[in-house]
């Protein structure tokens, strides 16, 4: 076991050794940082490359309706555009994943059921999370129970805005432990944490208590999936698998509406992380207004022409 990790382990219970630990981490040069991201933002790929990026950004979209009016019907209906984003291209790859509610699981599992495609399911009362730990765990158990692979749950802000990160540490602890098999993606809502040193300070804090990925935003905050958060976040994980050997990946969700948003991402990541990040294993895109220019980029490219702006479904 690294050295990181065996320090955390025994500071895990005491929350000015907590503080002490995650306030030792190196700080961010806010002004180098976004610096730096708008020149990475510059960069291009050639035209023979463009492509690919396009069918591996696609590859990596996390499909998502988290809506109060969301139908079975609805679900189901995203979920084969999931599988088939095209219709009419049968070579179009599958999305990553299906986001849905706890209660609409069930629903994304049937309709996915020999697909490939993951079924994920926000939970620990998203996007808000202010609820007990009882609560949140009852959540996360029932998306589980209905099938779900990947679960996406939000920290306590308010918790780790006051400086309670063994709060924040435990209930990330339990959320992994109810996710069994299922995979957990922590939610840090980058937009209400104030400073680039704050997103690194909880980064840490989610990988160490046991987060498979860590994720930018519920979408439901404003600024959400930023390129210099992005990069900070990256820089995180790069960070602590050289710390403890251990891969974690990364989401950013929300703003993401184009494929040059697309691909300035997977450039940021390429040059920030490393290629080892670029698979859907390692990196999603919270995204799915993304998907249809996506689409319509990559069939320009195939035929020259743009198709029109009902050609694909909206979601």
């Amino acid at each position: 076991m690294s050295t990181v990790t065996t320090s955390f382990a025994d500071v895990a219970s005491s929350n000015v050794a907590l503080r002490t630990f995650l306030h030792g981490l190196p700080g961010v040069d806010r002004v180098g940082a976004d610096q730096r991201a708008a020149m990475l933002g510059t960069r291009s790929i050639k035209t023979t490359a463009k492509a690919e990026a396009i069918d591996l950004a696609i590859r990596m979209v996390d499909l998502t309706t988290l809506e109060g009016a969301d139908t079975p019907g609805k679900v189901r209906a995203m979920c084969a555009k999931a599988v088939h984003p095209d219709p009419a291209d049968p070579a179009v790859p599958k999305v990553a994943a299906v986001c849905v509610y706890p209660d609409l699981v069930a629903q994304a599992v049937g309709a996915l059921a020999g697909s490939g495609v993951k079924v994920a399911s926000v939970a620990t009362a998203f996007p808000s999370g202010r609820s007990s730990l009882d609560v949140k765990v009852a959540d996360t158990r029932l998306a589980v129970e209905a099938g779900a692979d990947e679960i996406d749950m939000v920290i306590d802000r308010g918790a780790f805005l006051s400086g309670d990160y063994v709060k924040v540490f435990e209930e990330i602890t339990a959320i992994k432990e109810a996710c069994g098999e299922a995979h957990l993606k922590v939610i840090l809502e980058t937009g209400e944490l104030a400073t680039y040193d704050n997103v690194r300070r909880a980064s840490w804090l989610a990988m160490l208590a046991g987060g498979d990925f860590i994720k930018t935003s519920t979408g439901k905050v404003q600024p959400a999936a930023t390129f210099p958060v992005t990069m900070v976040m990256l820089e995180a994980v790069r960070d602590f698998l050289a710390a403890t050997g251990r891969a974690v990946g990364v989401k950013p969700a929300g703003g993401i509406r184009t494929t040059k948003d697309a691909i300035k991402m997977l450039v940021l990541v390429n040059e920030v992380a490393g290629d080892r990040w670029l698979a859907p294993d390692l990196f999603r895109l919270g995204a799915s207004s993304v998907l249809n220019d996506l689409l319509m980029q990559r069939q320009k490219m195939a035929t020259g022409r743009y198709a029109g702006p009902d050609y694909f479904t909206l979601d």
